[in-house]
């Protein structure tokens, strides 16, 4: 589990989450709502290491996140998409995706059965995998970034507004993408940050309302009428 307790963060010398405090159960999808400028793309970056914490601290089951250095939370098995993809434009969406597992340095055949079960999931990947990814279009690009974050997410999916400046039609894919991933991949905890969470209330177990930087209430659904619903 993934458990945020009294998490601050400041940026530029102005605090931006103030006592973050909840947990990311196993297995469960938990969606973070607010509005633009509660906290919640500063939520993710802090859990990743890429904002330092003015204090509380951040664990993934035994192991204290705050004591590690960023580019361990991939090893750890966290996978992140952020908001604004972050692609390398001059490699290809193959070399992009595959990425992060090279870094890791896994051996060439968990790679490529990694590489497989993302284009299983994302097959319009596997047609575009040649292609530069500076030549994919933005809602593309998103597709590209989770397929990313999946090769490293062996216990936590982070997903950054996957949803903000996609076409309806792309949206909706999207969202259909995540209802597959879940029942695909069940023992993965996703976190998604949303300012409009609609689209994800059929695989919605937790939803967290974040306001200027305060966890401000929780709601829990069942999972099962929504397993059955998607």
């Amino acid at each position: 589990m993934l458990s945020l307790d009294k998490v601050c963060v400041s940026i530029e010398g102005v605090r931006v989450l103030r006592e973050v405090s909840c947990d990311i159960v196993e297995r469960k999808t938990t969606v973070l709502i607010g509005r633009n400028g509660a906290g919640k793309t500063t939520t993710l970056r802090a859990i990743m290491g890429l904002l330092g914490l003015d204090g509380g601290n951040i664990r993934l089951d035994a192991d204290d996140l705050g004591r590690m250095p960023a580019h361990h939370r991939a090893r750890a098995g966290i996978g992140y998409a952020p908001e604004d993809r972050r692609l390398i434009s001059e490699l290809s969406v193959d070399e992009n995706i595959r990425l992060p597992a090279l870094a890791l340095k896994l051996e060439k055949a968990e790679i490529e059965r990694r590489l497989d079960e993302v284009y299983s999931l994302l097959p319009e990947l596997h047609v575009m995998r040649a292609r530069p990814a500076g030549g994919v279009s933005g809602g593309q690009g998103k597709m590209v970034a989770l397929g990313r974050a999946l090769t490293v997410a062996r216990k936590v999916l982070l997903l950054d507004e996957p949803f903000q400046g996609l076409a309806p039609a792309l949206a909706l894919n999207y969202a259909r993408t995540l209802g597959e991933l879940r029942k695909r991949r069940p023992e993965l905890s996703l976190l998604i940050t949303e300012s409009s969470p609609a689209l994800l209330d059929r695989i919605a177990d937790r939803t967290l309302q974040i306001e200027r930087g305060e966890i401000l209430a929780t709601s829990t659904k069942d999972r099962e009428s929504h397993v059955a619903a998607i």
